[in-house]
């Protein structure tokens, strides 16, 4: 059985490697658009106070998974699935032009979530969705360290990730304003009182905290940046943009699967294709949910590698998982929301 993954995070990672466990005789070919190596998306958020991060955050080189036959292509982009052949189209490899699948799983993950207002002053801000972002953001930080002074940053969006952020900033003695659109912070996670705790934490720290914040645009400068709403236009050293994710629909969309917000999966995580399953941040469930957090996504991937070499034969269901932000001197007094 030749056995095709798409993308390099938790999700095909641990889909993969469950995978040659289980059968030893699979082929099994891994597609990524990463370089650097199967590393810690969740440690990207917190990824400014600690050193040498960039080495750090990496869990296991690619090489080390060719050494467990598992073929790793890296530094390429899948342009197409052919379901009718079943096979998909790849630009990156000279000698490599397309593949054939007898099973294919889409493990692409998310992307960052850029509001269509925000699209025309990309180059006024940075996202923070991978480790070259991560290392873009370091070197940026560390210019403006070098002139003896920390930067002053503008984080875009008080959700998870954007608190996360702030707070890993400031404890690397950073400045940092938080512009959030609505009323309170992670209005998604958090019910309200824990929410004015999370406020009061974050304050606490020294953030800065704009609540019902409508952004109009960015401006840029030599060596600052603007973020312009009714009432400011204050400058920043730099900007990120933070306002949530988006799953990496677009192959699936080519290819004609059912999508909705991600991939629409049955509960046995496979497409309106049998031949195709979706994996992590991008798999939408019957229920209509996303389970875009570490726990949910490892389960599934382990629960698809033993259905499809038959030790599973029951539906999916997501694990209990208690997600939390890593927020400095923050505890939620209530579980999280899903």
């Amino acid at each position: 059985m030749r056995v095709i993954v798409i993308g390099s995070g938790i999700a095909g990672i641990t889909f993969a490697e469950a995978l040659r466990v289980l059968s030893v005789d699979t082929k099994i070919t891994l597609l990524t658009k990463e370089n650097k190596g199967y590393y810690s998306r969740p440690q990207l958020s917190i990824g400014f106070s600690q050193d040498n991060i960039e080495q750090s955050i990496i869990i296991k080189p690619f090489n080390e998974l060719l050494n467990d036959n598992i073929c790793v292509i890296s530094g390429v982009e899948v342009t197409r699935i052919d379901r009718s052949n079943q096979r998909i189209d790849i630009r990156g490899v000279d000698e490599i032009e397309s593949l054939e699948y007898d099973i294919l799983i889409l493990a692409m993950g998310s992307a960052s979530f850029i509001p269509p207002p925000f699209v025309p002053f990309q180059d006024c801000f940075y996202l923070l969705n991978s480790l070259v972002d991560l290392i873009k953001l370091r070197q940026f930080r560390d210019s403006m360290l070098l002139k003896n002074r920390p930067p002053h940053w503008a984080i875009i969006g008080g959700g998870l990730i954007g608190c996360e952020v702030a707070s890993d900033l400031t404890l690397a003695k950073d400045q940092v304003t938080i512009f959030h659109a609505m009323n309170r912070l992670m209005e998604r996670q958090l019910l309200e009182d824990d929410s004015e705790k999370l406020l009061n934490s974050l304050q606490a720290s020294g953030i800065n905290i704009l609540l019902n914040q409508v952004i109009k645009g960015f401006k840029r400068t030599t060596n600052l940046r603007q973020v312009i709403t009714d009432s400011q236009q204050n400058h920043y050293d730099g900007i990120i943009v933070s306002c949530g994710f988006k799953p990496r629909i677009d192959l699936a969309v080519q290819a004609e699967l059912n999508t909705g917000r991600g991939i629409k999966t049955n509960q046995f995580l496979q497409t309106n294709d049998k031949n195709i399953y979706a994996l992590g941040d991008i798999a939408e469930l019957p229920n209509g949910k996303l389970y875009a957090f570490i726990r949910p996504i490892r389960h599934q991937a382990l629960w698809l590698a033993n259905y499809l070499s038959n030790q599973q034969n029951l539906p999916w269901e997501a694990p209990s998982f208690s997600p939390s932000a890593k927020v400095n001197n923050f505890e939620a007094a209530h579980p999280y929301l899903f």
